[in-house]
Order: C-alpha cells, then sequence, then structure tokens
C-alpha cells in the first residue's frame, strides 16, 4: 500500500520568545498573521488522505530545531524535521552532529532567497558548511528565486554526494504565465542526479484570487519531464499556501497535474520520493 508524504511544511507559534514572525505582519499576509500548529494541520492531513509530513524550518536559529524536533516526538505523523544549521559559522560541524543524532532530524535548510549576496550559496565559508552537510549524509532544502536558480547546477556538482532538493521550483513566474530565465537552470540542475524538485509554492507564485491547476501545469510538466517521476515530490508548503489556496486545494492541484502519470509514478511522486529522499 502506498504511502502519501506531505514534504513542506511550517508551523510556527507567534509567542515563542527567540523568533522572528515579523515578516508575518507585511501587507497581504493578515491570512497567515497567527498560529499555525500542530493541531491545525491534523485534522487537514487526514481529510487529504496524507499519511506523514516534514517540518522545514523558517529561522535561523537552533531554538526552532529543538521546538520542532519537540513536537515531532508528540506526533507520530510529522516523520521529519528540515531544520538550520549555521553554514558559515564556526559551530557547524559541532550543530550536525548534535542533531544528527536524532532520527526526525532529516535535513537542514537556509533561507537563502533573502540573503542580500545573490551569490551566497557558492561562497567559500557556506561552501565549507554544505561539505559537512555531504559529510554527514544531511539532505539540504534550496530555497531559491529564479535569480539563484543557476547555482543549483554549481553546488550539485560541487557536492555529487550531497542530496539537494529545490524548493517550490524556484519560484517560477506563474503568475505572468512565463519561463524565461528560469526554464533553461531549472532544467540543467536535474542534469545532476543528487538533485530532487519540491512540486510545492506554486499557488502563491499564481495569481492569489484567479489561479487553476492548469496555470500550473506547464511548470509541473517541465518539473516532471527534467526530473521524472523518480525525483519531483509533494509539498504543500501550508500554511503560506492559505494565501492563495487551502490545504485540500493544494492537493488536489497537484493530482490534477500529474494525472498523466502511472499509478506507480504518482505513488513515487506523492509518497515515496520523499521517504527515500529524507530516509524517513
Amino acid at each position: 500500500m502506498s504511502i502519501i508524504v506531505d514534504a513542506h511544511h511550517h508551523f510556527w507559534d507567534r509567542q515563542m520568545d527567540g523568533f522572528d514572525h515579523l515578516w508575518q505582519e507585511n501587507e497581504g499576509l493578515e491570512k497567515i498573521c497567527r498560529n499555525f500548529l500542530p493541531a491545525d494541520l491534523e485534522p487537514l492531513i487526514k481529510t487529504a488522505g496524507v499519511d506523514k509530513t516534514v517540518f522545514v524550518q523558517t529561522q535561523h536559529s537552533t531554538l526552532e530545531n529543538d521546538w520542532a524536533l519537540e513536537l515531532a516526538n508528540q506526533h507520530d505523523w510529522l516523520a521529519g524535521v528540515v531544520g538550520w544549521v549555521d553554514l558559515a559559522g564556526v559551530d557547524c560541524e559541532s550543530q550536525i552532529e548534535k542533531y544528527k543524532s536524532h532520527p526526525k532530524f532529516v535535513g537542514a535548510r537556509h533561507i537563502t532567497q533573502d540573503e542580500p549576496d545573490d551569490d551566497y550559496i557558492i561562497r567559500d565559508d557556506v561552501s565549507r558548511g554544505l561539505a559537512l552537510l555531504q559529510q554527514y549524509d544531511v539532505a539540504f532544502d534550496l530555497l531559491f528565486y529564479v535569480k539563484h536558480i543557476k547555482h543549483a547546477q554549481t553546488v550539485a556538482r560541487r557536492f555529487p554526494n550531497l542530496r539537494l532538493v529545490i524548493d517550490h521550483l524556484a519560484k517560477p513566474y506563474i503568475k505572468q504565465g512565463i519561463t524565461d530565465r528560469w526554464r533553461e537552470h531549472f532544467v540543467a540542475a536535474a542534469e545532476c542526479e543528487n538533485v530532487y524538485c519540491k512540486l510545492s509554492g506554486m499557488v502563491t507564485e499564481a495569481d492569489w484570487e484567479k489561479w487553476k491547476p492548469a496555470d500550473l501545469k506547464p511548470y509541473v510538466e517541465t518539473a516532471l519531464e527534467a526530473f521524472g517521476p523518480d525525483r519531483c515530490m509533494f509539498g504543500s508548503d501550508w500554511p503560506v499556501c492559505e494565501l492563495a489556496a487551502s490545504y485540500t486545494e493544494v492537493f488536489d492541484a497537484l493530482v490534477d497535474c500529474i494525472g498523466g502519470v502511472s499509478e506507480s509514478q504518482s505513488a513515487k511522486i506523492l509518497g515515496q520520493n520523499a521517504v527515500d529522499f529524507y530516509r524517513l
């Protein structure tokens, strides 16, 4: 029997000390400017038929790792935590050693899209951290905008044994319906077998009020053509997705977009690939 895995969602508690949630107060983000916790997600995944999930970091702080791993200890369906380590810091290796010892710590991520240096991910000091992730066999999520996707192939070839996954297809211009400056480098990244792609975060790159599955389908098809059904995985990007769609709408839209694949390929995209990539 196949398993369905949501490979990308978040939680946050705005009352937690030491966490930065100011970005949620920006204009237009009112729908997600509140707490989102396991009790909110659990009924949604049950309705959608999702069996397991993976939490993905939102903070550049190991405090969030500790908090999320404790939530994972309390909920069997929360199968993995993609946390944060200071890639450029002197404590990077000790942080990796600490968190890798927890069975549900399955990867790391840095919010690269917000770095003022567009070349952050290929800097020498950051590369030392990525080399440690490779050494300790910890997966890494690439959170890119289109302007960063050119670096995916560089990182993948520099660290051929580092499991990498591109979050949200690197946020192509879905609302505008264009693939310029995205497709070429996205497809080039797929040439590296250690790179996977999350079919996630698309509804918030589309027209929040008027999007439909057909708007997403060309981008999903590009991902499936480039990466194949063995290296694509479903992610809801909940609760960020709530800006444009409900959890069920996001899940149903992806099922619609991959409707042309076989049943076995669909099972991989909707679950097994995440299990294999994150070793859940």
